[in-house]
């Protein structure tokens, strides 16, 4: 029996802090497959605490330290660390209508349309949208895109879409046209669950007509466009357990696929960094420095290069810290002359309800000054407005 009052006694109120973040992906997993109804939790005030444990006592309590490893090691995909939750009261009806008010009148009403857009979930706003539909005979990113304009229609217009089909959109306009955007590729394809992935795939071909693995084919190459193609397959393991022999093998595989040879094998690389587990691949890494001496990213930058490397790279940041590798690319989108919109509106939108606290601390953490501030210095107006309410405050 897992008995709370053990662990604090045992760990201290600190260290029981970390097992409850370490637990939360558990509760994550559970709440997904519909074995615990936690509105009602919710509704009861239950503290998180209690739900965690709960979660843990009936499922997925770790059985030895590994387990443990990997629950303290998991890059966090829960909704429970996002800036956005359900609105209480919510009528998609209500909504709707006072969408349509606001588009119809003399003038479009931003702030109306910014306040109800930005305090639901995108689960509540496709019900808003749905209504919308039904009600007035419109789709509403129509009338969004012929009411608003900039990249503040563009933010809109991503509020009310369905997460995978947005998603989709995301990796077709990283591929559109001259050139391809790689670090878009790169970005989404890496943080993204093979469920998701999996869902994405499904959302670009009933969009575009065309497979993404396709697409992919065609606008890269190499080592790249293979890596790429195993991470859109949506193929990699997911499982909260880490099997240290395992983890130990793989680090003389990579070792002897780069540092211990002449040239590299880099479908060893690809093999193991694109469908290892993230919590697996982190202690891999820390075996991969007790073998080598070195840290594998050094060994990626010396063994590799161009836009495999890239990759590979993002994937290792991903399995240290997922948040910190988000913070990074949003701190790059709003350095210096001008704002990469793509990138902003993309990490802002799609990690609002999974993640964004996280990336906000980790951002403050690493550059001193917070991902809120810095949203207001670099851009204005509705657009400036409304990623502020989806940021959710300052740290």
């Amino acid at each position: 029996m897992f008995c709370i009052s053990n662990l604090l006694h045992k760990r201290g109120e600190g260290e029981a802090s970390l097992y409850m973040w370490q637990m939360s992906y558990c509760l994550h997993v559970w709440e997904q497959e519909s074995l615990l109804n936690l509105d009602s939790l919710r509704e009861r005030k239950c503290h998180k605490l209690w739900v965690v444990l709960l979660a843990c006592m009936c499922k997925c309590q770790p059985r030895g330290h590994f387990e443990l490893v990997a629950l303290s090691n998991i890059s966090f995909q829960g909704g429970h660390r996002g800036t956005m939750h359900d609105y209480p009261g919510f009528s998609p009806s209500v909504d709707a209508e006072a969408i349509r008010k606001a588009i119809r009148g003399i003038g479009t009403e931003e702030k109306t349309l910014i306040s109800i857009l930005t305090e639901r979930t995108n689960a509540q706003r496709q019900l808003i949208v749905r209504e919308y539909q039904a009600a007035y005979g419109k789709e509403l990113k129509d009338d969004l895109k012929g009411d608003l304009s900039g990249h503040f229609k563009q933010l809109m217009v991503a509020l009310v879409t369905p997460p995978a089909v947005f998603d989709a959109k995301q990796l077709k306009k990283s591929m559109k046209g001259v050139g391809t955007s790689e670090q878009a590729l790169i970005e989404v394809l890496t943080t993204r669950t093979s469920r998701q992935m999996k869902e994405i795939a499904q959302a670009y071909y009933t969009v575009y007509k065309k497979s993404l693995g396709d697409d992919i084919s065609s606008e890269t190459s190499g080592d790249f466009r293979k890596a790429l193609l195993t991470l859109a397959d949506g193929r990699r393991d997911e499982s909260l357990k880490v099997d240290e022999h395992l983890a130990k093998k793989d680090a003389q595989i990579l070792y002897n696929a780069g540092e211990n040879r002449w040239g590299t094998d880099e479908d060893k690389f690809t093999e193991i960094l694109c469908l290892r587990s993230y919590p697996h691949l982190k202690l891999t890494f820390d075996e991969y420095r007790n073998i080598s001496q070195k840290d594998i990213e050094d060994s990626i930058k010396g063994e590799l290069s161009g836009h495999f490397e890239d990759l590979l790279l993002a994937i290792v940041h991903c399995a240290r810290n997922m948040p910190a590798f988000l913070a990074a690319r949003l701190h790059q989108a709003l350095k210096g002359a001008g704002t990469d919109e793509f990138t902003l509106n993309r990490i802002m939108v799609s990690r609002s309800e999974i993640d964004l606290l996280d990336i906000r601390a980790e951002f403050k953490k690493h550059y001193g000054y917070s991902l809120y501030s810095a949203i207001k210095s670099d851009t204005s107006g509705d657009y400036e407005l409304t990623l502020l309410k989806i940021c959710g405050g300052d740290d």
